[in-house]
């Protein structure tokens, strides 16, 4: 067995807060209207809910999700692959 043990911080996930930093950028300034997302928390957890125009247009947001679903899909065949 060998020394003690110390935890480790999880790293901050730079890249989620510039996405969110340039979203919210393009919603103070009238460009972003609507959002419908996931967001993935430590230990597993998450969360999912839509605002704005996704909410009045479920039928819109539908089909971006279904573009991130493809979007997801095409990244795992990526990361799979090398």
């Amino acid at each position: 067995m060998t020394g003690p043990f110390k935890l480790v911080a999880q790293p901050i996930s730079h890249d989620s807060i510039e996405a969110l930093n340039e979203l919210l950028t393009q919603a103070k300034q009238g460009n972003l209207i609507g959002v419908a997302f996931a967001a993935m928390y430590e230990k597993g957890n998450y969360s999912v809910d839509v605002a704005g125009e996704a909410y009045k247009s479920p039928t819109f947001a539908r089909g971006m999700v279904k573009a991130l679903d493809d979007r997801l899909r095409d990244i795992l065949h990526e990361l799979s692959s090398t």
